[in-house]
């Protein structure tokens, strides 16, 4: 067979398949920021969450960077606490974009009582929140 003949095959089972099958159909993003917001509203005062945790309980597993968007989508004033999510290892990653934000962020969550070290990372092996189980099994329903 010649490749001319086995390129044409293969192109062929491509349009042959009906296109539910090609790909899963994805969220809009409004509805992934609502997603992401609803865990966020759920972080218990003195407790942080990373943005990878909070993308894999709102049913977005490895979207941690859309996390971050959600959150920089935020108006105004929201009443979100937003200030309790952090980068991975416990850092204020917001301090990139603006460094007045970051000393309130830290501010913040001082007046909760969470600890900083010196590089100014939040202690995590202390104050990580732990998901309820309920809340894990519901991301998880919705992938579905």
């Amino acid at each position: 067979m010649s490749r001319a003949v086995a390129s044409r095959r293969r192109s062929v089972r491509w349009i042959a398949r009906p296109p539910a099958a090609r790909a899963k159909p994805r969220a809009t993003a409004q509805d992934s920021y609502s997603r992401i917001w609803r865990v966020v509203r759920r972080i218990p005062r003195g407790r942080v969450a990373t943005y990878g945790q909070i993308a894999a309980l709102a049913g977005l597993p490895g979207r941690a960077r859309l996390a971050g968007y959600a959150l920089y989508a935020l108006p105004e004033g929201s009443p979100l606490p937003w200030h309790r999510v952090v980068g991975a290892g416990g850092r204020l990653t917001i301090a990139k974009l603006d460094p007045a934000s970051a000393l309130t962020q830290r501010l913040k969550l001082e007046r909760e009582g969470v600890e900083f070290d010196a590089r100014w990372r939040v202690k995590l092996e202390s104050h990580t929140w732990r998901a309820a189980k309920r809340m894990r099994r519901e991301s998880e329903t919705d992938l579905d």
